[in-house]
């Protein structure tokens, strides 16, 4: 493996990966990770590290939060995934992916210690993320759950703050089968005597971050205790949200336009007053100036991303009933004809998420160009019994080409269901 093409392949290949073949790649536990990085040296003992899990959310939160650390003067790591494009996106330092060499020399220095141990994708690159920040001598690293929180490769770290921004029904199989069973998963996150923001109130999960953060002495914060959803304005390139807060209001414009981006943000205004409560020094005109420009700095994509105007073209990363319920609705409320180019991956509940889709929209059916994708004739199948109109088309570049074929100058094409066939489209 003498170039970054043939280590990628290599890390795809012979690596069980979750987000190719799904749930087959998944390994429960600590064992591996733990190992790596007692192989390393603890990389992820040398810098502070802010922990964040959730079903929707946590990309953005994750996003947002490392724009303010950076414009706060910390030298940032940001560990998300999946990637969009190249793989490269998953590490990244004060917003810039890691360097195709430094991947290229972990490989190599390392691959004979990963494989005795079988060790997944994800776990190898944890620990790559964590051993390539401690290279780097970052200040602090913002670290994203893959799935669930308690047994996920990133838990072993010892935050200064974690984050839960919320609960829906996702990989059900893996997580549990209700909204109680994954919280308690991704309640595993919080630590002993450290402090949990938790972005979303939610009656079903609340008792359960409780019982949880009471048995760890974790200080517990609710945003919407602190920031309340008074409005929402949305523009072309961004929006502006605004709270009520004591001791007075708050406005906060941001480049991620979707309006279910409101408890995301008011989960990172909570995060950073908690921060600087424990000796960070983020100011308010640093938070403002970073959340006006989270693309810039950190190259977020997939949120609400508005990739043409007449007619407009958004691409959405949300594929589960969380996530679309809140993305559909801010659809239909534009009182615009509506033309969706989805596609799905096999291990979905696609029968329910389909009911949430509206019926008087048009559809161009995919399927996303990897071995978990749902076959585009099934999803026909399925859309068609449950009474929504539209084509199967062989390839994701092929169902956008006819939806603008089809749209006239003042409609919507959304593209999503699945973050993979966005990523065919950035």
């Amino acid at each position: 493996m003498n170039n970054y093409t043939e280590t990628i392949a290599y890390l795809y290949s012979r690596l069980p990966m979750f987000t190719r073949i799904g749930p087959a790649a998944y390994k429960s536990g600590l064992g591996n990770i733990t190992a790596l990085c007692e192989h390393l040296h603890h990389p992820q003992k040398q810098y502070r590290t802010i922990h964040i899990a959730g079903t929707n959310g946590k990309g953005s939160t994750s996003h947002m939060l490392a724009a303010i650390l950076q414009e706060a003067g910390y030298k940032t790591g940001l560990y998300t995934s999946p990637h969009l494009k190249d793989f490269s996106e998953r590490i990244r330092i004060n917003g810039t992916p890691v360097s195709q060499q430094a991947i290229i020399d972990f490989v190599q220095d390392h691959r004979l210690f990963f494989e005795s141990l079988s060790a997944s994708f994800f776990e190898v690159t944890t620990a790559m993320a964590f051993k390539l920040f401690a290279d780097q001598q970052i200040d602090v690293a913002v670290i994203e759950t893959g799935l669930g929180g308690r047994l996920d490769s990133t838990n072993i770290i010892t935050p200064d703050l974690s984050i839960i921004t919320n609960i829906s029904l996702d990989h059900t199989d893996l997580l549990g089968d209700s909204l109680p069973k994954i919280a308690f998963e991704k309640a595993g996150i919080i630590k002993a005597n450290t402090p949990v923001v938790l972005s979303e109130r939610q009656t079903e999960t609340e008792a359960v971050f409780n019982l949880k953060a009471k048995s760890e002495d974790a200080p517990v914060y609710f945003a919407s205790d602190f920031y309340q959803a008074a409005g929402y304005e949305r523009f072309n390139h961004f929006a502006k949200y605004h709270f009520h807060h004591q001791p007075e209001p708050i406005t906060v414009a941001c480049d991620l336009t979707g309006l279910y981006q409101m408890k995301n943000i008011a989960g990172v205004l909570t995060a950073c007053d908690v921060l600087n409560e424990y000796g960070y020094m983020i100011h308010e005109d640093m938070i403002h100036r970073a959340l006006s420009m989270v693309k810039i700095k950190t190259g977020l994509r997939g949120r609400w991303d508005l990739l043409q105007e007449k007619p407009t073209i958004l691409a959405d990363v949300g594929h589960n009933e969380g996530g679309l319920i809140e993305t559909i609705q801010q659809l239909k409320s534009s009182g615009k004809k509506l033309h969706f180019v989805i596609g799905f991956v096999k291990d979905k509940d696609i029968n329910k998420i389909i009911t949430l889709f509206p019926k008087d929209a048009t559809y161009y059916f995919c399927k996303p160009d990897l071995p978990r994708g749902l076959d585009v004739n099934e999803l026909l199948q399925i859309a068609s019994a449950h009474h929504l109109n539209g084509i199967a088309c062989n390839r994701v570049s092929e169902a956008l080409q006819k939806a603008k074929t089809q749209a006239n100058a003042d409609d919507i094409i959304y593209i999503g269901g699945s973050t993979f066939v966005v990523a065919e489209v950035l």
